[in-house]
Parts: C-alpha cells; structure tokens; sequence
C-alpha cells in the first residue's frame, strides 16, 4: 500500500509510542470522552433522533476514525454541523433513511479518498464555510426554543419561519424552572474554565442539574420523559431494506453529508496540524470518515466527522496519538453500558443550554462581520448561503453557494485574461533592430487562462482588429492554461485568417499549452512551423510568411 493510504495509527505504531506519550493520550482521551458525552446526547436529540444513537455514533465513528483516520489527534463522532441534515433526513424518509443515507454518504467518502480529491476539498469557499457555518448555527439555536424555555408543544415544524411562528403562539406555555436551567447552564459552560481547564463546564452543569432536578422534583422534561429509558447496550449491525427509488431520493442528502462530512473533517485535521506541528493525510482521512458513517449507520447511528472543538480539547490535554481517539470512544461505551440508567435523568433544558453554546461558537460571528466588510462577491457568497442555509435546507445552499463561488471564480479569472497590442514603442524596447516586427505584421500578446470563461471575449477583441495587415503573431508565453472552448475559438480564428488570406503565428507555446493544442487537433488549421517556442523564432517565420505571401 502506498504512504499516502496508510492509517496514521499503522505508520505511528511502526515507529512505536513511549510510555510517556501513551499515558498522556489515555489521560487526553478520557477527558475527551467525558467532553463528548453531553454533546453526543444533545445532538442525537436536536437531530430528531433518541439519545443512544449519538452514543453509537461517537463510539462505533469514534473508533474507526482514530484507528482508519490519517490525522494523529482527530476525535470523531455527531457534530453540530449535521443537525440540520439529519434532522431534515429523519422527517422525511424516518431511520431507515437516515442509515441509508448515512451509509451511501459513506461510500462516497471512500470513493473521494481513493480518487485523491482530499486537497479539492480545502478550495471551498471560505466565505461559503462561514455562510452555512453560521447559518447551521442559527437553526441549532431556534430548534432550542422550545426546551429552552419549556414549552408545552407537541410537535415543532421543521420549516424555520414556522418554527417561530409555533414558538410565539405558545410562549405563554413558559417554564421558568426550565429557563433557569439552561440559563444556569450557558453560564457554567461559558464561565467555569475560569475555575479549572481539566473539568468541562458542560459536565458540572449536567451533573448539578440532574441532580436538583432528581432530588427536588423539579417540573421539568427530562431525556426519560421525553425518550425512555436509553438502551445500555449496542445491538448488533442491521441495515434496512431498500429500494432503488428510496436510493434516487437519498442521493441528494447523502452527497451534502459526504461534502459536509469531508469539509469539517479536514478543517478540523489542518487546524489540528497547526496546533501541534504535524500533517495529517487527507485522502486516508477521508477514506477513514467513510468507513466509520458506514458502520455507524449499520449499527443504527447518524452521520460522524471530525470534530473540531473535541479534537481541539484533546489536543490541549496532551493527546498526539489515535490512542487517545481510541480511548475517547471506549470510555463512552463504558459510560454508556455502565450509567445510561442515570443519564436518562438529564434535563432537556440542560441540554438546550449546551446546544446553544455550541451554537454561539459555531457562529463565527466575528468571522461572519469580517467578510461583509470584504470584498463585494465574497460578501454575496457568504449571505446567499447563509440565508438558503437558514431559510430553505443545507444541501440547496451548499450546490448553490458552490456554483455561485464557481461562477465568480470564472468571472475573476477571465477579467485577468487580457489581449495586449504591441505598440511600435514597446517593440523597440523588447527587440534588438533586427528583431523588430517586419511591416505587414503585427503582435498581441495574451495574459492569463484561455479558458471557456475567456475564450468569446479573446475572440470578440481579436475580431476588432484596426489593421487588416497580413501576419499576427499571437504572444502566448503568459497563457496559463488552454481549454477545449479556447482551442475551438482559437481555431475558428485561425481558419478566418486563412480565408481572407493572412496568418496567424503563435510565439511563446508552453509544452504544457502544447500538448493541449496538439490534443485539441490544431494542427489541422495551422501549419506546425507557425507554432514557435520563442518571439525571435515567431518573427523570422513572420518574414518568411510575408515573403512568400508577396510572390
């Protein structure tokens, strides 16, 4: 196998781990797991499904990131980002279609691990990210509401605006021991690492709570009161039965989760690298990412990535190895097998609390601020996707966001590409005497990338010529690159040219621009001797043309 397909697990435990480092990384991954519990519960539950499935998820995903993964310290398992995906998945099509979606997301994954497109997916947008970023944080934050503050509401809308509007018909239905809580909640969260860096704030909270709730009998819904009991085992794997209509229909969820999935997961591996010096392996990392969402969804969990804040805390906690990622996920399968009788006693609005910190740091408001100050077609990106992303659904503003990012991208690329006249002025400062352009000739020269963005406006500036004179030599050393639609333009030039008898040279030809014109058939318009590598060859077989055209 070769290097870049190898786990980091294998390559590390090649080279072998001190005794030191290993205990450091089981201290890490106990810390973490115990992080990880209360957000595996809360986003199950905001995801519209049962407590034990995020459990699953941060197990089953958790382990086989960090054993199949290609990053040293990347903790997997639910993150908010696919709350919004699964929650929509889950309305629709139930738990059946959420495995199979989850499993067909993790096919993809593999299949873009082996296809090498883990460094494409570091060229989205930035502005994109941070629109449905902070958009998935605004509808984690409105999916709270209701627990938040205790509502009594039987079944809240999936839609956004009908969301509010449910919201504001029952507010007089308020629980105020509910909005304490997860009051209480925020504030530990936010405040307590200014007491100690080890204990997470979220656990105290949870811990605190629970146990008010418990002995004082406080009136508030509880994960029992609203789930059941949470199962304190893992059944065996399962998938449903399925159908090629189903399959069509899931297609397009299953790509937002892949493309979801991929993005975070190598964010969260460069920011890991940068906090402790290393390189993580991309195309293994997302082949690992696929096969965990595939055994996470056969043995019933939701959609798993890399993330970010768990990896970050693992990080900070001594963590450089997958053991600590290993050791995360078993220390909650322990915790689940051992205490899911008492966890089902946590307060909803506890875990509201926790939801809507994590919202705020999902937020990147700040970030979110910086770009609208930015530049015009950045800013457009970022609120066009952000606005899909709250309004409508997260897979219509990730394909949206893309094409618009792809179409701006072409826009900018084809306003660089310009097509320059050599004036007699310039020829005397680039070319010795005898090197000048002969009269009955005439030079352009092309900046940039002919490519399908460029090649009609290329062709409109050549076909407004001033002079009608014999020869032009296109100047194309500065051509970055040549598509199909640029050849097919540049050959129905050439083809003009010779129909009104005069000729076209091209000066300058990269081998790699070359290889493209050969490829594109070009040689069936231009004779090979009116393609030269340099301008002085371009202007001797200028003069040799104008000889034989005068005879």
């Amino acid at each position: 196998m070769k290097e870049h397909y190898i786990p980091k697990l294998f390559s590390i435990l090649k080279n072998g781990i001190s005794k030191q480092q290993l205990q450091k990384d089981i201290i890490a991954g106990i810390i973490v797991g115990i992080v990880a519990l209360p957000l595996a519960i809360a986003f199950a539950i905001a995801s519209g499904v049962s407590p034990e499935k995020g459990l699953i998820t941060a197990v089953i995903g958790g382990l086989l990131i960090s054993v199949l993964g290609g990053s040293r310290v990347q903790i997997g398992g639910p993150t908010g980002a696919f709350i919004v995906i699964v929650y929509a998945v889950v309305q629709e099509f139930g738990i059946d279609g959420l495995i199979i979606a989850t499993f067909m997301a993790g096919i993809l994954l593999v299949g873009m691990g082996l296809a090498r497109l883990g460094s494409l997916l570091k060229f989205i947008p930035y502005p994109l990210i941070v629109g449905f970023t902070s958009g998935i944080a605004v509808i984690i934050f409105s999916s709270q509401i209701k627990d938040f503050f205790g509502l009594q509401i039987d079944s809240v809308p999936a839609d956004f605006i009908e969301k509010w509007k449910v919201y504001a018909t029952n507010f007089h239905s308020i629980n105020w021991a509910a909005v304490a809580i997860a009051v209480s909640t925020i504030i530990i969260s936010l405040q307590f690492g200014k007491i100690s860096k080890k204990i997470p704030g979220s656990i105290v909270a949870i811990l605190l709570s629970t146990v008010l709730v418990y002995f004082f009998n406080i009136p508030v819904d509880t994960i029992e009161s609203s789930f059941g009991d949470i199962p304190s085992k893992i059944s065996m794997p399962a998938f449903p039965n399925i159908d090629f209509a189903t399959v069509q229909k899931l297609i397009q969820p299953a790509f937002a989760i892949a493309l979801l999935g991929g993005i975070e997961s190598l964010l969260s591996a460069v920011v890991s690298d940068g906090m402790i010096g290393g390189r993580h392996r991309s195309n293994v990392e997302l082949i690992g990412q696929g096969v965990a969402n595939c055994f996470s969804a056969m043995f019933g969990g939701i959609p798993a990535t890399g993330a970010i804040a768990r990896t970050a805390t693992n990080v900070k906690n001594g963590g450089r190895t997958p053991i600590a990622g290993i050791t995360h996920a078993l220390v909650l399968l322990i915790i689940m097998l051992v205490l899911s009788p008492l966890a089902k006693l946590i307060p909803m609005a506890c875990l509201a609390g926790i939801l809507i910190v994590v919202a705020y740091h999902m937020s990147e408001w700040r970030q979110f601020k910086s770009q609208l100050k930015g530049n015009r077609a950045d800013a457009m990106i970022l609120l066009t996707t952000f606005f899909l992303t709250v309004i409508f659904d997260l897979v219509i503003a990730i394909e949206v966001g893309i094409v618009l990012s792809a179409f701006i991208l072409m826009k900018r690329m084809s306003d660089t590409t310009k097509v320059q006249l050599f004036t007699k002025e310039e020829e005397e400062n680039l070319f010795e005497e005898e090197k000048t352009l002969p009269e009955g000739a005439t030079m352009y020269e092309i900046h940039g990338a002919l490519f399908f963005g460029a090649a009609q406006a290329f062709q409109d500036t050549i076909n407004r010529l001033p002079d009608r004179r014999k020869v032009l030599i296109l100047r194309m050393r500065n051509v970055l690159f040549i598509d199909a639609t640029g050849i097919y333009r540049l050959k129905e030039m050439i083809t003009k040219f010779k129909d009104q008898g005069r000729v076209i040279i091209l000066s300058g030809v990269s081998p790699e621009v070359e290889n493209e014109l050969e490829k594109g058939e070009i040689y069936s318009v231009i004779d090979k001797k009116n393609v030269t590598p340099n301008i002085e060859q371009a202007i001797i077989r200028a003069r040799q043309v104008l000889e034989t055209l005068d005879k």
